[in-house]
């Protein structure tokens, strides 16, 4: 890391039974993914509440280069086995190994990201209602035809907000797979 990592005990004492397994940890995660920038480990001790009385939590907060970050903070509750010290610091240890697993490979191009659907609004709809046009959010304007409205064929109108594909036609971009959102899939 480029600055060394805080480690803060909280109701606990730090033995150096402790202190070394968790600087163990650290060494493996540099080891295994030197990219992390800074880190911070929080260990509490077992406090007085209700429904995690008698367990340890221990949070784990890893700054990555790009604003990236893995952050491990929630115990499950009701969990016997984090009344054990070292299950609760090796478990949040093997939850911010997966979280930074899964950031180095999003880092690397590793992990495809799947885009949404493009959102348009029906702008004009022949008198026939065969075909219309409709707006993408890039301002161009895209045919379609009666057969490709998918789903809400009844309720395409102008001014109507639909989601769709879109493909190149003979005469230019075309739509296909039109779907009209309804109130409470509008996005923007």
């Amino acid at each position: 890391m480029q600055t060394p990592a805080q480690i803060e005990f909280e109701h606990v004492t730090a033995s150096p039974k402790l202190q070394a397994a968790i600087d163990g940890h650290i060494a493996e995660l540099e080891k295994r993914y030197g990219r992390a920038t800074a880190g911070r480990i929080i260990v509490r001790g077992p406090g007085d509440r209700h429904k995690t009385g008698g367990q340890y939590q221990v949070s784990i907060r890893l700054c990555l280069p790009e604003g990236r970050e893995v952050n491990v903070g929630r115990t499950p509750k009701q969990d016997e086995r984090y009344a054990d010290l070292t299950f609760a610091v090796d478990d949040a240890f093997k939850r911010a190994r997966r979280q930074l697993q899964d950031q180095v490979r999003v880092m690397h191009g590793q992990t495809k990201l799947h885009e949404g659907l493009p959102v348009g609004t029906v702008v004009r709809i022949d008198p026939s209602g065969e075909f219309g046009f409709l707006e993408g959010t890039d301002g161009q304007e895209v045919y379609f035809n009666r057969n490709s409205v998918v789903e809400g064929r009844a309720s395409i109108a102008v001014g109507s907000r639909v989601s769709f594909v879109e493909d190149l036609g003979e005469k230019g971009p075309r739509a296909s797979t039109v779907r009209v959102l309804n109130k409470h899939s509008l996005r923007t």
